[in-house]
């Protein structure tokens, strides 16, 4: 279907009864500047981006009304003009919309360039993350001896400070307690739900961190010559540390890195962007290079091996996701997205969509 054939369709919707914000799909009255595009971006068709005619973009559209409710920081090397950004959000088509509307707005509104990474190349690193359910007590027992610790009030100093003192210090407010192993990975995750002796549950999403650098815990066991039941998988990993509390403390206080939490009344997963986290649709980028709220296409594999091509829309960021072509795919919570993130590295491309009449972003 050509896409003159869904613009045509998408505001005669109008006649329909369907309301959609914004159908006027003439110039918008802002436009870019004429700054160079970083040699890292190269503009491309949508028929360059794989599996794209395939992919249900609606679930990419309700991800990106949330980057239109946030606040978003025009950072990075990879900035769109906010203007233009803005106009789009007040553009959007109605929740109803159908998929070859959905995906004709998009087309209309945004321009495709892939990714390259520093040396020219098309692929990067895609990995995944999840929403943990841990077991959680709201006082210390020989089971949680660790605390969960949000921001200090009293305005002392966490940057720049190792976790060790942190947590020896109490630089911060003891929330709860948990497994210092499940403490760890709560940390790794950004965000999870406490489960208390009760059964009653409890929200944690990212409050803030040390800025410390992330030192990997299967590294630290490789480098002592520590090689766990089933090798160096997560559920390996967490397995063995639990089975060896005093080597778990050693390596988990070695990693400088500490994440703070915050108690939430809604049980949906924050990133980074201030809003809602969308299952398979949110991706953690790194923000020093792209502006978050962003539209992506990722092409990638998932870990049983079936192919990934999905539009996603860049809403958190990660200690260790760093570079051009490297992102974190949001699988959602409990057992389930555990077992597809934990698994999940592989190789593929990526497409930065940004607002198309304004065809440059700014240079590094």
């Amino acid at each position: 279907m050509s896409l003159f054939f869904n613009l045509v369709r998408f505001c005669g919707l109008f006649m329909l009864g369907v309301t959609i914000s914004g159908c006027d799909l003439s110039a918008p009255t802002h436009v870019g500047d004429d700054s160079k595009v970083p040699s890292n971006l190269t503009a491309v068709s949508y028929s360059a981006l794989p599996g794209w005619r395939d992919d249900d973009v609606r679930y990419a559209l309700q991800a990106f009304r949330n980057t239109c409710k946030a606040k978003i920081q025009y950072s990075g090397s990879v900035i769109p003009d906010p203007e233009l950004l803005r106009e789009k959000c007040n553009m959007l088509p109605s929740a109803s919309a159908d998929i070859a509307t959905v995906r004709a707005w998009f087309e209309s509104h945004f321009q495709p360039y892939q990714v390259y990474n520093e040396k020219g190349g098309k692929t990067g690193t895609y990995t995944g993350y999840y929403s943990p359910v841990i077991d959680g007590c709201r006082t210390r027992t020989a089971t949680c001896n660790e605390p969960i610790m949000g921001v200090p009030l009293n305005g002392a100093n966490y940057k720049g400070v190792s976790k060790r003192d942190i947590v020896n210090k109490k630089i911060g407010r003891v929330l709860y307690w948990a497994n210092i192993v499940d403490v760890q990975n709560l940390q790794i995750q950004g965000s999870g739900m406490l489960k208390l002796e009760d059964g009653s549950l409890v929200k944690l999403n990212f409050g803030a961190v040390n800025d410390m650098p992330f030192k990997s815990i299967g590294a630290q066991l490789q480098e002592r010559g520590i090689k766990p039941a089933g090798g160096y998988s997560a559920d390996a990993v967490w397995t063995h540390l639990k089975q060896n509390p005093t080597l778990a403390k050693e390596v988990i206080y070695n990693n400088p890195r500490y994440v703070y939490f915050y108690e939430s009344k809604e049980h949906s997963v924050v990133g980074k962007l201030g809003t809602p986290l969308s299952k398979i649709r949110s991706v953690a980028m790194d923000d020093s290079i792209y502006t978050l709220g962003l539209p992506v296409y990722i092409n990638t594999t998932l870990s049983d091996g079936r192919s990934f091509n999905r539009l996603m829309i860049a809403q958190d960021t990660g200690g260790a996701i760093k570079g051009w072509i490297r992102a974190d795919i949001f699988f959602g919570s409990g057992d389930e997205a555990y077992r597809v993130a934990h698994g999940q590295h592989s190789q593929g491309q990526m497409f930065i969509l940004m607002p198309k009449e304004y065809t440059y972003v700014k240079p590094r």
